[in-house]
């Protein structure tokens, strides 16, 4: 079965009581018991619901996954999964991870006793020259936010493999659909579902999945412990949602491929990170582990004047956070995904006061090029 019909058909599709085409909302609670010796496998909705778990075996089989784990917010899916790490552990993680990431592991977890180093991932050599005899994990992001930076998962997942850590991977600008890390010898895949998967800009849900059944047992343990569990509500607006993934994406990348050609011939434009233009460093490399170049992107401006300009005279492109819905977003990662890391740090990794990230939408992208023109000026 190809992935676009797994789409559709890859998970629960049918109500096993009524038939409905569709998983219903159940919006329970608890679950009535009928034997004292051994309840039923739904008891109490914290640990399991069945819209909840019908979104779950989507998210797994479209990943390739074993188990899935579906969360309250990216960041619940991050945080959650990275507990599975204990005090004196060492993480090694892409220097310009999402600020999200970066606030966790440097104000929380540092706490807790478990350290992160920050290296370019694009450099396999980094990345093991980063490794201690207390490292425990890989984290990355490919291709990177906001700049897009590619790492070779499969150089990266050898190398983990060779020193009996685990890879983790946010595959959040990519989906399923486009690149499969688990594929590519990683062991933990994490997605802020928000984005692409659900779609539309109108819930919050994130997801962990693996294929090995002792690490997603571990995850779905702190799970339940924490009560970081997405609600059925949300649950079955994402199991509507990631049906038209793939012809989202799709046209999402045309969009993006047909602006990016654009923005590069404009005179206040000085440089565009998009793993789908040739001249990109990382191009061969996404070629080789994805399936598309996807349709986020980030541009600098010449002067903080026009970056200015052009977020607050944007109409069609709206100046927010997030990214992945079907209208197009333009976001500041200086004061939006960013905003966390201190601007020195920011700087040094690249982030600069001038720096725009565009998601691009299902909008004509005439309409898109002409509305960014004019907000430029």
């Amino acid at each position: 079965m190809k992935l676009a019909t797994k789409l559709i058909h890859g998970g629960p599709t049918i109500d096993q009581q009524t038939g409905a085409i569709g998983i219903p909302i159940y919006q329970v609670s608890t679950y009535r018991q009928t034997s004292v010796d051994q309840f039923s496998k739904y008891d109490y909705a914290r640990g399991d619901n069945p819209t909840r778990e019908a979104l779950e075996e989507t998210i797994a089989v479209l990943e390739g996954g074993t188990r899935c784990l579906a969360f309250a917010s990216g960041m619940a899916a991050i945080s959650t999964t990275l507990m599975i790490f204990s005090p004196g552990d060492h993480l090694v993680v892409c220097d310009d991870v999402y600020g999200g990431a970066y606030r966790v592991l440097s104000t929380i977890f540092s706490r807790m006793g478990i350290t992160s180093s920050f290296v370019d991932a694009t450099s396999l050599a980094e990345i093991e020259a980063a490794i201690r005899p207390e490292t425990k994990g890989i984290y990355l992001e490919t291709p990177s936010n906001p700049l897009l930076k590619v790492t070779d998962l499969r150089g990266a997942a050898d190398i983990a493999k060779r020193y009996g850590i685990i890879t983790l991977v946010d595959n959040t600008f990519m989906t399923p659909y486009l690149q499969r890390p688990l594929e590519l010898g990683c062991d933990i895949v994490l997605h802020s579902g928000t984005k692409f998967i659900n779609g539309h800009s109108d819930l919050l849900c994130g997801f962990a999945v693996t294929d090995n059944s002792e690490l997603g047992q571990r995850i779905r343990y702190i799970q339940n412990a924490f009560g970081t569990g997405l609600g059925p509500q949300d649950s079955f607006l994402t199991l509507r949602g990631v049906k038209t993934l793939k012809v989202r994406m799709d046209q999402s990348q045309l969009n993006t491929e047909k602006i990016v050609a654009w923005l590069k011939l404009h005179p206040r434009i000085s440089v565009v990170h998009y793993p789908g233009l040739p001249e990109h460093p990382g191009h061969a490399i996404h070629n080789a582990q994805a399936d598309g170049p996807g349709a986020v992107f980030s541009f600098e401006l010449d002067s903080y004047e026009t970056t200015k300009r052009l977020l607050e005279n944007s109409h069609l492109a709206a100046f927010a956070v997030s990214l992945g819905g079907v209208e197009s977003i333009i976001s500041y990662p200086a004061k939006m995904s960013h905003a966390s890391v201190p601007k020195e740090e920011r700087e040094r990794k690249g982030i600069t006061d001038t720096l725009v990230r565009l998601s691009v939408g299902l909008e004509d992208p005439d309409d898109l090029i002409a509305d960014l023109q004019q907000a430029i000026g």
